[in-house]
């Protein structure tokens, strides 16, 4: 029997700096997120980070916590409920961190009698350090655990022409009745270096603003040319200016050279080139959470104003929209008939 699994990044179980601690224990040990020695990771983040940063994000968690939880686990499980009413497969849901893991999403599927699984990492993009990490994971749990158990990995979909048409329309809805002087792409940020870490080449990736322009093998790994790619397909999806339209990196942790240009440099420059009414798009996530809800919605709002901005709109993600669960169906179907995959 084929089965589904959906793996999104996964949340604290409260706002409290309580449970965000092992949370973010296991989010920034992870290998692929802070790539460095295992002895200096433990320094950074056992010795350093998790003696201050808890306290911190517990206080960001609260200001987007919902009633009946995390956004992301919300939405994800809103998701999840609605694509089980398209498919007959059995499709079950996990997290890389926190609870409501990856193992215990194979589980719930092997209990079902399913042999065969479609991983579906909820991102669009290939990072090491979200859809990759994902990957890995999953077949870890899956040789550990489950060894008859064969899995299908669905590659990054940032470039299906179904998903730039369900994104575009998206955005499209949420542009309606604003008069708007820029569009802002906002990616999440990662280190300049995990780009070149990913080029199969091992030359190609120069981040020198040309390289991604170059047609390469080593885009189907560049985090940053499939951004770019991104924003270019849904500026020409929707017929968008040229002038109005840019693309910038959030998120990013001090001491290393991050992707650029940097979201909250942006939110400062905009106002002052006479760009006071700014749309706000974060299409490296699917699920709204803590990076678009407080980060971009809040805060990034807050840091418009404040430099001179007089209107600023962030458009949600596609959550558990009715054409993204359908489009995902789709894809689904497709690969229990063996047909393909959207990429």
């Amino acid at each position: 029997m084929k089965g589904v699994l959906l793996v999104n990044l996964g949340s604290p179980d409260s706002p409290t700096a309580k449970d965000v601690k092992p949370y973010l224990d296991e989010f920034l040990m992870d290998g692929r997120v802070i790539d460095v020695p295992p002895l200096l990771r433990n320094l950074l983040v056992r010795g350093i980070i998790l003696q201050t940063r808890p306290k911190k994000s517990a206080k960001a968690y609260s200001k987007i916590w919902w009633e009946e939880g995390s956004p992301l686990i919300v939405i994800s499980e809103r998701f999840t409920k609605k694509l089980r009413l398209q498919t007959e497969l059995p499709i079950a849901l996990g997290m890389r961190y926190g609870s409501g893991s990856i193992k215990e999403g194979l589980e719930e599927l092997a209990d079902q009698n399913v042999e065969e699984v479609l991983l579906v990492p909820m991102y669009p993009h290939y990072a090491m350090s979200s859809y990759e990490t994902v990957v890995v994971k999953a077949m870890e749990e899956q040789q550990a655990h489950f060894p008859k158990m064969k899995l299908t990995t669905m590659p990054a979909f940032y470039r299906s022409p179904e998903y730039i048409k369900v994104l575009s329309e998206s955005i499209a809805e949420g542009l309606k009745d604003f008069e708007y002087d820029h569009i802002l792409f906002s990616y999440h940020g990662i280190p300049e270096r995990h780009i070149r870490k990913s080029d199969p080449t091992k030359f190609h990736c120069k981040i020198d603003g040309s390289c991604c322009s170059i047609n390469s093998v080593a885009h189907h790994t560049c985090y940053r040319h499939q951004c770019y790619d991104t924003t270019e397909l849904v500026k020409a999806h929707l017929g968008l200016p040229e002038e109005k339209v840019s693309s910038s990196f959030q998120s990013r942790l001090a001491g290393d050279p991050w992707l650029k240009p940097y979201t909250d440099y942006e939110f400062e420059r905009f106002p002052k080139e006479g760009k006071k009414r700014l749309v706000v798009i974060t299409p490296a996530f699917v699920s709204d959470c803590l990076e678009t809800l407080e980060e971009i919605a809040m805060e990034g709002k807050e840091q418009f104003e404040e430099a001179g901005g007089e209107d600023y709109k962030h458009i949600p993600c596609l959550n558990d929209s009715d054409a993204w669960v359908t489009l995902m169906a789709k894809w689904i179907h497709e690969w229990e008939r063996e047909e393909k995959l959207p990429i």
